[in-house]
């Protein structure tokens, strides 16, 4: 008990709301476990079945494929109660998880056939199923998130949730790499690198499946007055409630999104960095397969550098991301995002090497789950629920995938350009148009917080 308040303490957490920042961590670190592995095996499993020459394609097509389950997404999120919806999207990712995993054996469609192609069917609906899980899962639970927290609650706590994630990701990024790595003893499969696969796989599914008992207990224990979130947002939801006005569309996610600058700022800070972060992850791929004499050693090597960008992360978050946002507040916050962003890859083009490439993309990852990612999420706070929850999947499925087609169709026009040069005049490009972006969005969330406004209010009440 003493040490538990030691370290209440020490991380400076209010006794008031200690209760739902544990049960908010605790479900933060199963998401993010699942996530850290079954991302890294979307890259090696599709590269073996399907190819890796066909990453770019499989991204660009997710952004289409993804469309009706953000239609779908968005007339749920009218019929069920926001933690029902994190409670729905784990469900599914978790059974459906279970269910490729035991197909990964299957001697046809599985690993067990070595012969790669676009054809294989069931290697793209795996890549298709693992990309929507960001969207569905990972984005449903900070839209929650940010549904119950208030800014200054978001100041103080989101870097701690980070950090638990961050224990999460190490917990099973190490576990992949030490199985990849070793040797399985359970000869029970067609060979080891698929009994390997499969666990890995059938493990994140079960993490995942764990997220809806936290969430449930959450909602038992922790008092509703705890669960307001931002107080002007609230009182506007259940006025709504009262007059029988809470359906909406299930386009109107999309509609707030081109209506209000707001959520376009929003959907620049994801989309500079995807943009970015899928040119530097199609390289990596390409030195994973370069040391790689198996499936498993890709896999492996993915997860030794995962492992070490969520330690990065997990200090960053711990330890900078909540003085930062103290001291400093969103605005210059959400500068510094670009601005590191830029400095290194400053340094990458100076240092165009495997290890460069490497410090590059570990360091840039660990501050976007660390740093960005927290402070882009408390912009959600002071809005309706329409853009918490449908705007932001818009954002986070459909802009998300839109940057990742964009930094793949970078990846394929390289080859016909000089690769040192491309890369930086396209990286000052984007650092330029982020930077300005960053300003013009962080003033407008202060100027929002300071006036107690609810932006999209006049949306959902005229």
């Amino acid at each position: 008990m003493r040490i538990g308040k030691w370290l209440w303490s020490l991380l400076k957490v209010d006794e008031s709301e200690r209760l739902k920042l544990l049960y908010l961590t605790l479900t933060f670190f199963f998401v993010i476990a699942a996530y850290t592995i079954v991302k890294e095996l979307k890259d090696s499993i599709f590269t073996a079945i399907v190819g890796s020459s066909y990453i770019p394609v499989a991204k660009t097509m997710t952004m289409l494929v993804l469309i009706p389950a953000i239609l779908g997404y968005s007339y749920l999120v009218d019929r069920l109660r926001r933690y029902q919806l994190l409670t729905f999207y784990s469900i599914i990712y978790g059974v459906f998880g279970l269910g490729f995993a035991y197909f990964l054996s299957h001697p046809i469609i599985g690993l067990p056939n070595e012969v790669a192609g676009p054809h294989r069917i069931f290697g793209w609906l795996f890549y298709f199923f693992i990309e929507g899980y960001s969207p569905f899962v990972v984005s449903v639970f900070w839209a929650f998130a940010n549904s119950i927290s208030d800014p200054d609650e978001a100041k103080k706590n989101y870097g701690i949730m980070v950090s638990g994630s961050k224990l999460g990701g190490m917990f099973s990024a190490a576990l992949a790499w030490l199985v990849l790595s070793a040797s399985n003893p359970v000869a029970m499969f067609v060979s080891q690198d698929i009994a390997k696969h499969q666990f890995l796989l059938a493990f994140a599914a079960v993490m995942v499946l764990i997220v809806p008992f936290v969430v449930k207990a959450l909602i038992k224990n922790v008092s509703g007055r705890h669960l307001h979130g931002y107080e002007a947002a609230y009182k506007i939801e259940k006025e709504r409630a009262k007059q029988g006005t809470t359906q909406t569309s299930v386009f109107s996610g999309l509609y707030m999104f081109i209506k209000y600058p707001y959520l376009l700022g929003i959907f620049c800070m994801v989309f500079f960095y995807e943009v970015i972060n899928t040119v530097l992850s199609y390289q990596r791929v390409f030195i994973a397969q370069a040391n790689a004499n198996s499936v498993s050693d890709v896999s492996s090597y993915l997860f030794k550098i995962v492992f070490f960008t969520h330690l990065v992360g997990f200090l960053i978050s711990l330890f900078g991301t909540r003085s930062l946002l103290a001291r400093l507040g969103e605005k210059r916050c959400l500068l510094l995002i670009p601005l590191t962003t830029g400095l290194l890859l400053f340094f990458f083009i100076l240092n165009y090497s495997s290890v460069g490439l490497l410090i590059v993309f570990v360091i840039m990852r660990a501050i976007n789950y660390g740093f960005s990612y927290p402070v882009r999420e408390s912009l959600y706070i002071p809005t309706v629920k329409e853009i918490k929850f449908k705007s932001k999947n818009w954002i986070d499925a459909f802009g998300s995938k839109f940057a990742k087609s964009t930094g793949s169709l970078f990846n394929m026009m390289v080859c016909y350009l000089g690769q040192s040069i491309a890369f930086a005049a396209f990286s000052a490009a984007i650092i330029g148009t982020w930077t300005l972006a960053a300003f013009l969005l962080g003033r407008r969330f202060d100027k929002a917080v300071a006036n107690n406004e609810v932006i999209g209010s006049e949306e959902v009440t005229s």
